[in-house]
């Protein structure tokens, strides 16, 4: 007679996703929330423009931007502050907010240096957009990705792409005025885009510009470039020839989504 206890079961008779009903469901993650470091700022901000850079080239310009102010940073619950340095740093997985100083006018810069997974991106976007900041103006700088974009991508050519709300095309000129629209048939998808959308939603003038090479040392000179031309003029980013230091931090920066919230 078989040992019941040391048989091997039959198959489950269940799918996996059967099986998937009898597990209780993983508790929702906390909303992302909005830190200042001086508590006394008068809420909501009402910035003349707001920069959000989520490339590579953009986050490496505005690091090494000098006349800038940290006054909050965006937490999100599922990134971990684990190897964060004090200062502000490329390295760390944060979303710092920087107020620009020397220059006309109300202009924030968030820096986007977290990964933000897909399904957080509406929540993100909602917090910085709207609510606690309610912007004039919204430039939104990434890059673009291969598998959104149809046609080739030369990778020893440097250019630039837009894509606007109907507040951005119908009331006052164009940021970027020499950038060609996004072509048809190319998507953005993730977090730049559900910044657009908040920005369309709210009827605010908003611009997603996104670029190419994604790395590589002639992006940072490029995406310089467009700004001091069209969004910070005569802005001096503390950059000699542009790529100092970029490559390092390009590689390293292009890892995985991780959290530690339920570790």
């Amino acid at each position: 007679m078989e040992d019941v206890l040391t048989e091997i079961p039959p198959p489950s008779r269940f799918f996996q996703e059967d099986l998937n009903n009898f597990t209780p469901p993983l508790p929702p993650l906390p909303s992302p929330f909005l830190l200042f470091s001086n508590p006394k700022l008068d809420a909501p901000l009402r910035p003349t423009l707001l920069i959000v850079a989520i490339s590579s080239p953009s986050l490496f310009v505005f690091h090494h931007l000098s006349s800038k102010t940290l006054i909050g940073s965006l937490i999100l619950p599922e990134i971990p502050f684990s190897g964060n340095s004090i200062e502000p740093s490329l390295t760390d997985k944060s979303c710092n907010i920087y107020a620009v100083n020397d220059v006309d006018g109300r202009i924030l810069v968030v820096s986007v240096q977290c990964s933000v997974a897909a399904e957080r991106s509406h929540a993100v976007a909602k917090v910085l957009i709207g609510e606690e900041i309610i912007p004039e103006r919204v430039l939104i700088l990434d890059s673009i990705q291969n598998r959104n974009f149809r046609g080739k991508l030369p990778p020893d050519e440097t250019f630039a792409f837009k894509l606007e709300t109907s507040a951005a095309r119908k009331e006052g000129p164009s940021l970027l005025k020499d950038v060609d629209y996004f072509p048809s048939g190319s998507m953005v998808d993730g977090l730049p885009a559900a910044l657009l959308s908040r920005c369309q939603l709210k009827n605010i003038k908003g611009t997603l510009c996104v670029s190419w090479p994604e790395f590589g040392g002639s992006a940072v000179p490029f995406i310089q470039s467009l700004l001091q031309k069209n969004v910070l003029p005569g802005m001096d980013f503390g950059l000699n020839n542009g790529e100092d230091g970029y490559s390092w931090f390009s590689q390293n920066r292009n890892r995985p989504f991780d959290s530690e919230l339920y570790t």
